[in-house]
């Protein structure tokens, strides 16, 4: 994923990343035609992970095979059924270790943890990745919103998207040519508001960003890139 990419709100970036991790580590693995009537078991009695087969199904655009094959990967990388924010980092320092994915990944964690309590649940999961690859156009534009707005007041400042772009320059600068100037976060804060800002009161509410991205061409394109993934 190039500069372009972050241009365009960093949206791509934010789903196109975290795909690529999940694929690194074996979480998305090939369908299996392997008996799994373990795998249900585990799903429905596992410590960690309340929610059994049918209500994942029920809350997620994922069949029973894919909910068995996604949990094996998660066990896999995950045996405790838990994924704490030291670990999510460690997997993204591993994936990019010519850059500091610290930033991006706390990032990220916070929108996955929904219930806020310091790890990511196998369901928490499940459902984070339903609606970025399954998901509509404005539920996957509401979740990257939800990534956005840091403090969760329900509006973008631009101290935080600073810091979400930062976060990723961080991640990324090593990776491109040319070289990233220091001032490219700035800039691309800038554009971002120039677009988004409809009413230039200085944030950007939900509803100027999905009016502003909806509107949007290649945001649109962007949003449909991953939707085969699995």
């Amino acid at each position: 994923m190039g500069i372009q990419g972050m241009e365009l709100c960093a949206i791509a970036v934010v789903i196109a990343l975290f795909v690529a991790v999940l694929k690194q580590f074996g979480i998305l693995e090939p369908m299996s035609m392997e008996d799994d009537s373990e795998t249900d078991l585990e799903l429905s009695t596992v410590r960690h992970q309340p929610e059994g087969l049918e209500q994942l199904q029920a809350v997620t655009k994922f069949t029973k095979k894919e909910l068995q094959s996604l949990y094996r990967g998660f066990k896999n990388e995950c045996p405790s059924g838990l994924v704490d924010e030291e670990t999510f980092k460690l997997i993204y320092s591993q994936f990019f270790p010519q850059g500091d994915a610290t930033m991006y990944a706390h990032f990220l964690f916070n929108a996955f943890d929904m219930d806020r309590n310091g790890a990511i649940q196998f369901e928490d999961f499940v459902v984070g990745l339903s609606i970025l690859l399954r998901g509509t156009v404005h539920e996957k534009l509401k979740w990257a919103f939800n990534l956005y707005d840091i403090n969760k007041d329900g509006y973008i400042t631009k101290e935080e998207m600073l810091a979400i772009m930062k976060s990723i320059y961080d991640m990324m600068g090593h990776y491109t040519y040319p070289l990233l100037r220091d001032d490219a976060p700035v800039e691309h804060v800038e554009r971002f508001f120039q677009k988004m800002d409809r009413n230039c009161d200085g944030v950007v509410t939900i509803d100027e960003f999905l009016e502003t991205c909806q509107k949007d061409e290649n945001i649109m394109k962007s949003m449909q890139l991953f939707e085969n993934v699995i």
